[in-house]
């Protein structure tokens, strides 16, 4: 008998996670063996369950996907994390793959995708969604590249937790900082990506798709 693929999900939405798992569970081949609402749920669970692959969400209070990507694989390289989205913008999807992720999907796929996508992932391959193939696609051939995808990933997460309206402390506890590196950071971001305001940067998020308006 083939061995079956162990996924952990991990998303804040409860509704989303069942939603993803009756759909997993339709694959004989697909074991669902654990859940998280959180980065650091999904962090600690990792390491106690030892999933073949960990769906993941972006968008979660606390540290948030991209910065438990960060933390996961510092620690477990080999770990094999694929996100599944509702950012369609390309700014959330080139950090993730930065990190580390193996692929990137938006909640839009269709099912048949979703149980490519983690086949895919399994076998040591990336995978991407055909809208965001087709973005980087032709960001690539017109070349232009917007500021945001010059920032690391620590400055994307920072630039991310500002726009969303915390502030320095704040951030420097979700992300265990000291609030001088916060500081530090935001005058880097503030450069690369030429705003001087909180209204600038709130804006600049809002265009770019990092925060919805």
């Amino acid at each position: 008998m083939a061995k079956k693929t162990t996924i952990v999900l991990v998303d804040d939405h409860a509704v989303v996670r069942a939603g993803v798992r009756r759909l997993l569970e339709q694959e004989p081949l697909f074991e669902v063996i654990g859940e998280a609402e959180s980065g650091e749920k999904a962090y600690q669970i990792l390491a106690e369950l030892k999933p073949d692959v960990m769906v993941m969400d972006l968008s979660m209070p606390g540290m948030g996907g991209l910065e438990a990507i960060r933390r996961i694989l510092m620690r477990y390289e080999k770990a094999k994390i694929l996100v599944l989205s509702m950012h369609e913008d390309l700014s959330f999807a080139n950090q993730a793959l930065k990190l580390g992720a193996k692929g990137y999907l938006t909640k839009n796929t269709l099912a048949d995708d979703l149980v490519k996508s983690i086949e895919t992932v399994t076998q040591g391959d990336i995978f991407l969604s055909d809208e965001i193939a087709k973005k980087m696609a032709m960001q690539s051939i017109s070349g232009n590249q917007d500021p945001i995808h010059e920032l690391s990933a620590r400055e994307f997460e920072i630039f991310r937790l500002l726009a969303e309206g915390l502030d320095i402390d704040a951030i420097a506890s979700t992300l265990n900082i000291s609030s001088k590196t916060v500081s530090n950071y935001q005058t880097m971001i503030k450069q690369k990506l030429d705003i001087n305001t909180p209204i600038e940067l709130i804006r600049y998020a809002i265009k770019v798709g990092v925060i919805k308006n």
